[in-house]
């Protein structure tokens, strides 16, 4: 079962990576490879297959489950999920300098960590008008000037690059809420928070990325564009100027909320 919620864990990427397991045709470049970025082309473009199989064996049986769950309930394990996050945005934003943002967070925070109770409500953003946002280390490492390196198409994580895959790695070690739950060996949290920020993820996708893959003449480097323009909205702290069809592989929030200028949206 460990194993199981193991490949489901890092799954999280792969929502941005994969869509309904139909077969496309012959995959062609849509631009030369050294003006993208993307010097491990052939090699990202069989990656890419192989997320699309695991999403449809895997993820899809899933996520058929989780959506008999009332939609009030999958709301409430959204907002859960972002506040746990608070600790890491908080960090990220004193790291790059954005003192009020971090005290929007804190502030987020403790309102939703009590009055919201554990964050399943959010009354900050209700009552108090203070919108969420995200922030994680890859952004940070941006901030600090550090390039991007070549795109990535990782087995099971999806889109990324150097950057961002050293950012989530950060972000997980640093994450309070995990050094808790393996100080009293209580690691069954930590599997427990990432597989329900899979589906609440994958829920929250499957229709773009379906639609995508429709719609692309070449659903790879439609991918690629759409991942690399977000994280350089992300990083600016701008609105998007994708449809949020391919997330970072550090997002454990709706994408909606991963766009740092756009209040979260209540349900």
């Amino acid at each position: 079962m460990k194993k199981f919620v193991l490949v489901s864990v890092c799954s999280i990427g792969l929502l941005a990576g994969c869509a309904s397991g139909s077969a496309e045709g012959p995959a062609t470049s849509a631009a030369p490879v050294d003006t993208v970025n993307d010097p491990l082309e052939p090699i990202n473009r069989a990656v890419l297959e192989f997320n699309k199989v695991v999403d449809h064996f895997l993820l899809k049986p899933a996520l058929l489950t989780y959506q008999l769950v009332p939609p009030p309930i999958r709301d409430g394990v959204h907002n859960a999920l972002l506040n746990l996050k608070a600790p890491v945005i908080f960090a990220n934003d004193l790291l790059q300098g954005e003192t009020g943002r971090a005290g929007n967070t804190a502030a987020r925070f403790a309102i939703n960590s009590t009055v919201g109770l554990l964050g399943i409500w959010d009354p900050a953003d209700i009552w108090f008008g203070i919108p969420g946002h995200t922030e994680d280390f890859g952004q940070t490492m941006a901030t600090w000037g550090a390039g991007e390196g070549p795109f990535l198409m990782l087995p099971l994580l999806g889109p990324s690059n150097p950057r961002d895959l050293l950012g989530l790695a950060v972000d997980s070690a640093a994450d309070p809420f995990n050094w808790y739950a393996r100080n009293i060996d209580e690691d069954t949290f930590i599997y427990v928070r990432q597989g329900l920020t899979v589906l609440d993820t994958r829920d929250e996708l499957g229709g773009s990325l379906d639609a995508l893959e429709r719609t692309s003449l070449d659903f790879y480097a439609s991918l690629r564009t759409i991942y690399r323009q977000r994280r350089a909205d992300e990083i600016k702290n701008r609105p998007t100027s994708q449809k949020p069809t391919a997330p970072s592989v550090s997002m454990a929030a709706k994408p909606d909320d991963a766009v740092e200028t756009k209040p979260a949206q209540a349900k």
